[in-house]
């Protein structure tokens, strides 16, 4: 219910032992992703995105999120752990979203799910749910078992960073043939098959994914297509990056982190819009989902102490000791820091008549993708650049 998102050329890939001293806030992360993989069986695994609250009279959160490896956040891990030096990891992972591409339980176009079980891939791939013990069923999420075009973007920048081009071509045609624009990518499908509503709303954020995956891949005019949406999608005025276009083309002037700052590190955007959007997303030592949020968010705040890091900005030491002061007891670092942010956002269209859309929040409860950014800031790699 939570959506969400080759490395630079000369980058150095560390072996782990290498941290020590100088690194060891990226040592400490990077152990605790190989611990958890450590803790699953032998091969292709995924990594479970939260690590929820058990017990009696459990918020939804904890229910719904319980089993589930969201692809995007998986990706993101496997990107960090290859900076890290550890391939090993990254390919299970890595190999695990290609098996769930091939073995879907209805769909055979190459596509991904926007989420799938933790833990040892399956054939076909397990989906994710809980049981409603209300109703005594299994139940689905119609955002989980979606797929959109952000988080099988992450997966390709995975693949391509391992040499798996093949798995990423296939996603690409997907993504040509079923959510192509006039300008840019659509959002992607929601819902349950065999027929899932289609999300013609575009999103800066995946767009900007697409364009730094399709040229890893010399995709150049699918990455042209998706990098003229997001210069269209610059605010002059405000001076920062809207956060998409509506199914009517309507403009979203929110100011969302991943839409203001991922253009800056995938090399759309310029220094001054990134610190602008930095500025604007500003909360205490760290920043906000959105505009809308208040409070800090440890993903963003890792990815904006990354983009203020390469711009030589002395704020990344301050932004990281925020991230560094919110491990959880398991090694992960926390999704929030207070109990729970606003988005802005919600989670999706309701599929129900007279059912009002959820609102999309994130909560303190330690986390895969906060912690797989923190990595790659500690080690300064940014899995967007060219």
């Amino acid at each position: 219910m939570i959506t969400r998102r080759a490395f630079t050329a000369g980058s150095v890939l560390l072996p782990v032992a290498a941290f020590g001293a100088d690194r060891p806030l990226a040592g400490q992360l990077v152990g605790a992703l190989q611990s958890a993989m450590a803790a699953l069986p032998p091969g292709p695994a995924l990594l479970n995105s939260y690590i929820v609250d058990t017990g009696p009279n459990l918020p939804d959160f904890d229910l719904t999120q319980a089993n589930v490896a969201y692809v995007y956040d998986n990706a993101v891990a496997g990107l960090a752990l290859l900076a890290a030096g550890d391939r090993n990891n990254a390919a299970r992972i890595g190999a695990a979203l290609e098996i769930a591409q091939t073995n879907d339980r209805f769909w055979k176009d190459g596509r991904l799910r926007n989420g799938y079980q933790a833990g040892a891939m399956m054939k076909p791939a397990k989906l994710p749910g809980w049981w409603n013990a209300k109703t005594s069923s299994w139940q689905e999420d119609p955002y989980q078992v979606g797929s959109q075009a952000g988080p099988v973007a992450w997966a390709m920048l995975l693949w391509s960073a391992l040499g798996h081009t093949d798995a990423a071509n296939k996603a690409s045609n997907w993504l040509d043939e079923q959510l192509r624009a006039v300008n840019g990518y659509y959002g992607g499908f929601y819902g349950f098959e065999p027929e899932p509503l289609k999300l013609t709303w575009q999103s800066t954020e995946q767009n900007t994914d697409l364009y730094a995956v399709f040229n890893k891949l010399h995709r150049m005019e699918d990455g042209a297509h998706a990098g003229n949406f997001v210069r269209g999608m610059f605010n002059a005025r405000a001076g920062v990056f809207n956060a998409g276009v509506s199914p009517a083309g309507s403009t979203n002037d929110l100011l969302a982190a991943d839409a203001g700052i991922w253009p800056y590190l995938a090399g759309l955007g310029s220094t001054t819009s990134a610190l602008d959007a930095i500025k604007a997303l500003k909360q205490g030592s760290g920043i906000g989902f959105s505009a809308a949020s208040k409070g800090i968010w440890l993903e963003g705040t890792a990815f904006a102490g990354l983009a203020l890091r390469r711009l030589g900005d002395a704020r990344a030491d301050e932004f990281m000791a925020t991230v560094a002061a919110n491990i959880s007891p398991t090694g992960y670092v926390y999704a929030t820091v207070a109990p729970t942010i606003s988005t802005g956002l919600t989670v999706g269209p309701s599929l129900q008549r007279n059912v009002p859309e959820q609102t999309f929040n994130y909560f303190r409860r330690p986390a895969l993708a906060p912690t797989a950014w923190a990595i790659l800031a500690a080690l300064d790699v940014n899995p967007l650049a060219g």
